[in-house]
Formats: structure tokens, C-alpha cells, sequence
């Protein structure tokens, strides 16, 4: 039979707030983002047993933070000292481990991409700085000041001299908005992309639904059974999808998916339709929007800057990704099809019009912040 615990736990709102803060903190130590979900599960009323399972720890920790907080409030997760022998390593030598964690190992010529606890170990002995030391000393002096060499976040610099003037056209018509003047009700904003490769994997098992203690599981070998290209374009304003899979991508593929928009209401009898799309080489250049606007004369192709595909709207319809094709498990690329197809029906009737928050100002800050960069000056 489970126990129950007898420390029931009722949070006021400051301290709600502040447990709440520190569980989505991820500059805080792992230690300490897990004390605050332990006690946020336990005001919750879950069990012991339940939320040491859903934070996948031990029933001990559980028990052992739920009392603290029941008998002392926030301080009592607070970490405290410990006992046993003062540390035996000065300042100067967790100073110079974390500055050796900040180094790309690179520079000083070793050949890693990133640093993880056991090559540091072993640089800092071979740089003198200690003589030996364990790899859970760093990793407690790391987590000291949330220091996590072997993660990384991707970033780039606009190259295009016109930024600024061709992502403000598109901002403006995120916001229903066009050269100076309110879009009106003929009109309408389409963002547009592919999204290329898109397998066929044929698991060698199929895949388990997910059961009590255990996640859902996808065999690790399959077999590829080709792959498609699926073309999407985004209605903004109306939280429409219109999309169509391809065996390739290409001038006249995304033609076709313009076709099936520009073809049918209200988009053929509209005063303009925009449509924003990247600088991929099915839509590239002026012969691009002549080709579009000789055919449709109500349609305009709105081009974003170079490497900003960030601006692009449809590319926020990364549910696709997440709900649809992970984990990828499909018999041949009919059923992928299929179920696009089907997940366009499905999303339209929960779909609502993003919340898109980054504004001609925020540009304009952008800039501002990039000019004071020598990379991006250098560009």
C-alpha cells in the first residue's frame, strides 16, 4: 500500500510565485529547480511515490524536501553546509577551472568541439593547475554559476545591405499593414516554405504505446522508404493552412501549391494577396514575382532578406515536426502523406492566428544592436 505523506503542504501566493520562478530557471542548479517541482507536486497533493516517478529521483529525496519545506518554508531548501574537512583546493584554483570551462578548446589547440566535466578533468592536470582532481569537484564548481561548456545555442548575423527596409515590408504586413496604408478586407497575407526530405521509415518493430513507468518506445532500426517534399503556405490573419506534398521542390512544384491557393475563395476574386516567402531558388529574384504576378495579376511575392528565414511565419509551424513526424514511423510515403494531409484538417479546427510580437521597433533595436558589432560591420 503507498504511504501517505502527513506533511500536506499549502502555498501562499509569494511563495507559489517564487517555486514557480525557480522550476522554469534554467541558470539555477539542477538541485535546486527540482526542490521547487517537489514542493510544487506536493501542494498539488501528489504523492511521494508519484512525483519521484515523474521527476525520475528517489522517494527519499522527495520525502526528505517536502518535510523541509513543511517545517521551514523556502529557507529550509536552501543548500546547507556540509560537514567533514574544509575544501582543499584555494580560490585561485576553481577560478582558473571555470575560466578553462569559458575557453573554446579550439583556441589552446585541443582537438575538442566542446568541453564536457572529464576533458576538463583532464586539461586542468595537464595545464598544472591541479594535480588531480575528481570530476564531480568540477561539475559542483560548474554548477555553482550555472556553467555548461557542452551546450550550445546557434546565432547569426544578417548579410543583407537592405535588412532593415525588406523585414520592416513583412512586419508591416504581419500587422495588416502595407507601404503606409491599413490592409483592407480583399486582402490577404500568405506565408509560404518547403519542408524538404521528409523519410519514410519503416521500423523493423512497431512502435509501443507509452504504459505506466515507461515512455513510448520506436525501434531503433527501419528501413527507408523514400521521402517526399511537403510545400505549406501559412493564411496569417485566418489560421489556414493550405499544403501539398511533392516528389521534389522547384519553380513548378511551388507553382502548383500557389495554383491551389489563388485558384479557389476567396483568394481569386481578393484585391492582393501577399505571399512572404525566403530566398529559396523556387522563388528567388524579380523573375520570380514576374512569373507570379503575369499569372495571378492579384498576387504579390514578398521576398524576406537574406538569412532571415527566422522572419518567415510558417516557419513557426514547427507543430508539424513535433506532433507529427517524431518519432517517424510509417509503412511507405502514401501513409505520410495521408496523415499530413490529415493533421492540416485536425490543426485548422483548434488553429488560431499567431501571437507575433516582434515589431518594426524590435527591428530597429536589433539594428542598432548588431551596428556595434565588428563581425556583423565586417559583413
Amino acid at each position: 500500500m503507498t504511504r501517505k505523506s502527513p506533511y500536506v503542504l499549502a502555498l501562499t501566493a509569494e511563495q507559489h510565485r517564487e517555486l514557480e520562478a525557480r522550476a522554469r530557471r534554467y541558470t539555477l542548479p539542477y538541485r535546486d529547480v527540482v526542490r521547487a517541482k517537489i514542493v510544487l507536486m506536493a501542494a498539488q497533493g501528489l504523492g511521494n511515490e508519484e512525483i519521484a516517478t515523474r521527476l525520475d529521483t528517489n522517494r527519499a529525496i522527495v520525502s526528505k524536501w517536502r518535510k523541509r519545506f513543511f517545517e521551514q518554508g523556502l529557507p529550509g531548501l536552501e543548500e546547507r553546509p556540509r560537514g567533514g574537512r574544509p575544501p582543499v583546493f584555494p580560490p585561485e584554483v576553481v577560478v582558473a577551472v571555470k575560466s578553462l570551462a569559458c575557453e573554446l578548446p579550439s583556441r589552446p589547440g585541443v582537438p575538442l568541439s566542446r568541453f564536457h566535466v572529464p576533458g576538463l578533468r583532464e586539461e586542468a592536470i595537464e595545464r598544472g593547475i591541479v594535480a588531480g582532481i575528481s570530476g564531480k569537484t568540477i561539475w559542483r564548481w560548474l554548477a555553482e554559476d550555472a556553467i555548461k561548456p557542452w551546450r550550445h545555442r546557434s546565432w547569426i548575423f544578417p548579410r543583407d545591405p537592405g535588412f532593415e527596409a525588406k523585414a520592416g515590408r513583412v512586419l508591416d504586413l504581419y500587422a495588416r499593414e502595407w507601404e503606409g496604408k491599413p490592409l483592407g478586407e480583399g486582402d490577404f497575407v500568405l506565408s509560404s516554405d518547403e519542408k524538404t526530405s521528409i523519410q519514410a521509415r519503416v521500423r523493423c518493430h512497431h512502435s509501443l504505446a507509452p504504459a505506466p513507468r515507461r515512455a513510448m518506445r520506436a525501434e531503433h532500426e527501419y528501413e527507408r522508404a523514400g521521402a517526399l517534399q511537403y510545400l505549406a503556405a501559412w493564411d496569417i490573419h485566418r489560421a489556414k493552412i493550405f499544403g501539398r506534398c511533392e516528389p521534389a521542390t522547384g519553380i513548378e512544384p511551388f507553382g502548383r501549391l500557389v495554383s491551389q491557393v489563388m485558384d479557389i475563395e476567396p483568394c481569386a476574386s481578393a484585391r492582393r494577396v501577399f505571399w512572404v516567402v525566403d530566398n529559396g531558388s523556387s522563388h528567388r529574384g524579380n523573375a520570380a514575382c514576374q512569373r507570379l504576378t503575369s499569372r495571378w495579376p492579384n498576387a504579390r511575392l514578398v521576398q524576406l532578406p537574406i538569412r532571415a528565414s527566422w522572419l518567415n511565419m510558417v516557419e513557426v509551424f514547427s507543430v508539424l515536426q513535433r506532433k507529427v513526424l517524431t518519432p517517424n514511423d510509417f509503412a511507405d510515403l502514401g501513409e505520410v502523406e495521408s496523415r499530413l494531409a490529415a493533421f492540416e484538417r485536425r490543426y485548422e479546427h483548434a488553429a488560431e492566428p499567431f501571437e507575433w510580437k516582434f515589431t518594426r521597433d524590435d527591428l530597429a533595436e536589433l539594428i542598432k544592436k548588431l551596428a556595434g558589432k565588428p563581425d556583423y560591420l565586417a559583413a
